[in-house]
């Protein structure tokens, strides 16, 4: 199932239109803070699928019937370009465990690449929630790679994709190569890539908007 944020008028589009603003983006610190906005508002939107409990919390004046998160997702990011995102998830998942995976593309020419996995830290993931998040889905190739990488702490119980803007390609991909009950959360989807494998209209390089330019 696919949840397009863009579908509805909320701040969430302001937030995202900044990112890809020319005239804005060359602002570092509002960069990641959008990138921090638009992980609290999918956050906010994936714990709306989550399962609940019911609790007596005691007031000054009484006793307040509430119903609590029944278990704290597992929070992934993919480095180095997921971590403002992450920061947003984790500011309402305040209680949740973190797992980050550091994926590449290694060039053999401008065009072909390969999806290196070279670090990750998780913890146990067996039955839990995994809620994957990344600024941009473009083939889908790092997604799957990372999603791999993390399977070797255990199955999830439910798998949840978050991206800010999203390339129909990548979709289609996923589809095909994770559980078919993966939860999909998209800021946008665009629609094309390039032929180098970026997706247009896009916000061009996440990571080196929000943490500078790489070699």
């Amino acid at each position: 199932m696919i949840h397009h944020l863009s579908d509805n008028h909320t701040l969430f589009n302001t937030f995202l239109a900044e990112m890809r603003d020319v005239k804005i983006q060359n602002d570092p610190l509002r960069f990641r803070k959008n990138l921090e906005r638009v992980g609290m508002i999918m956050a906010y939107e994936v714990s709306k699928v989550l399962k609940y409990k019911e609790k007596e919390v005691s007031t000054p004046l009484g006793i307040a019937d509430c119903f609590l998160i029944e278990e704290q997702p597992v929070l992934a990011t993919i480095l180095r370009a997921g971590l403002g995102m992450h920061l947003g998830f984790l500011e309402m998942f305040d209680r949740a465990e973190n797992a980050f995976v550091s994926a590449y593309r290694k060039h053999s020419t401008a065009e072909d690449f390969d999806i290196h996995v070279e670090y990750m830290a998780s913890p146990d993931i067996q039955d839990k929630v995994l809620i994957i998040s990344d600024p941009m889905l473009a083939t889908g190739s790092s997604m799957h790679m990372v999603y791999k990488a993390l399977m070797e702490n255990g199955t999830p119980s439910k798998t949840i994709i978050c991206a800010a803007i999203a390339a129909p390609e990548a979709l289609t991909f996923l589809k095909d190569k994770l559980p078919k009950d993966t939860l999909y959360y998209l800021g946008a989807i665009d629609k094309e890539l390039t032929a180098n494998s970026y997706i247009v209209p896009g916000m061009g390089d996440a990571g080196d908007l929000a943490y500078g330019s790489k070699n």
